[in-house]
């Protein structure tokens, strides 16, 4: 295994702290990647903003210089997703994504998320401690997100699994990650048969029907949007729960103004986001030709990654930006991103957040850390920015 380059480190170890450092440095730096290979990091808020938005950064992998990126391997019927794509492909799918992913639809599942929600803490009340993260901020996002495309319930633990060998790979067992795509890449094509045969009121059938009806998704891209939307929109959700609840044990001030004041809530949740968003990085991003960033050349094919988790803690953009403040106004955060590759699925990752929160809240007034915080672990990982566990008592 590659040993980590040493600013890699420092970003598992303290993200944030990291951040102060590289801002002050740089608008945008060379350093060596995860996987090795040099990539170029943007850190700070408006060269990140622009940079998102900027369609000469393309994300579709064949403009990057050869031996420049790796990146993780998947098959040609999960890789054809939107997050590899850009205009006029990403245009087509998104569109008819949208005709499906509607307002109406997303809308319809507060009164499930809710019904939800109560089951989990029905459950853990009992218990007097639990780990959150394990049994209420995983389970709630991967019940909807699999009620959303029609996932039947006893299929649903096999995928926790598989999502989590994923995001953060086991180096000990080098084959468990291509395990794990295997098999979802078998499971949604015996599905997606399935739905053609039995169409129900989910989002699968629907985007099934514009594939077959308009000819305008091709397999491999019916395939990889069901991929995306189950992988994006649990673990993004899981993460922005868990350490929005943490945010709130840690700030007793502003745990206590929510629970004075709940129709807080809805700027809260950009707060959350804002402060410990899921998604440190967005997706990579190879410029077609030379490109400027905050003056510094960034030569064309090279692999650039822009740190919204470092943006969101930009004081050039933010009023004292490591402070928690659910009532801060002008929350401009770039958490779920910016420009036409803006996150498909924000209006549902807000919702389930804002009525996972409430309920929370509503139910376990005691609500606290079961151990220290220096005890909490996160993930090993730049990619994302989510505990391992979340020990509470109520």
């Amino acid at each position: 295994m590659t040993p980590l380059d040493p600013t890699v480190k420092s970003l598992i170890a303290d993200p944030y702290g990291a951040y102060v450092k590289l801002r002050a440095e740089a608008p945008a730096q060379r350093i060596v990647g995860p996987d090795g290979l040099p990539v170029w990091l943007v850190t700070r808020y408006p060269d990140v903003r622009q940079a998102l938005a900027d369609p000469r950064l393309a994300l579709d992998r064949a403009h990057a210089a050869p031996g420049n990126y790796k990146g993780f391997s998947l098959p040609p019927a999960l890789d054809a997703n939107l997050l590899n794509m850009d205009p006029p492909d990403h245009t087509r799918i998104r569109r008819l994504v949208a005709q499906a992913f509607t307002p109406r639809r997303v809308s319809a599942l507060r009164a499930p998320i809710e019904r939800v929600a109560e089951q989990l803490l029905d459950a853990i009340e009992p218990l007097g401690r639990t780990d959150l993260l394990a049994n209420y901020a995983a389970p709630l996002p991967i019940t909807v997100i699999c009620d959303l495309l029609g996932v039947p319930e006893d299929d649903r633990l096999d995928f926790r699994s598989w999502t989590d060998t994923l995001i953060t790979p086991d180096p000990a067992r080098p084959g468990q990650a291509r395990d794990a795509v295997a098999s979802m890449l078998g499971f949604f094509t015996g599905l997606i048969e399935r739905k053609r045969t039995e169409p129900a009121d989910d989002l699968l059938s629907d985007l099934i029907a514009v594939r077959d009806e308009q000819d305008r998704l091709s397999e491999d891209e019916l395939t990889s949007l069901a991929f995306l939307i189950l992988f994006a929109g649990y673990e993004n959700t899981v993460h922005l729960i868990a350490n929005a609840v943490l945010a709130l044990l840690t700030h007793p001030e502003q745990l206590a103004a929510l629970r004075a004041e709940p129709e807080l809530i809805a700027g809260a949740v950009e707060e959350f986001a804002r402060f410990d968003g899921p998604a440190p990085l967005a997706i990579r991003r190879f410029p077609r030709e030379d490109v400027t960033i905050g003056g510094v050349t960034v030569p064309a094919g090279e692999t650039v990654l822009l740190s919204l988790a470092s943006a969101n803690r930009d004081p050039e953009q933010f009023t004292d930006p490591d402070r928690l403040d659910l009532r801060r106004r002008e929350n401009g955060h770039l958490a779920l991103g910016h420009g036409i590759h803006y996150c498909l699925g924000a209006p549902l990752a807000r919702l389930e957040t804002s009525l996972a929160l409430a309920a929370l809240l509503r139910r376990f007034p005691g609500l606290a850390l079961d151990v220290p915080v220096q005890e909490l672990r996160h993930r090993p990982t730049v990619r994302a920015r989510g505990l391992l566990e979340l020990p509470v008592r109520y």
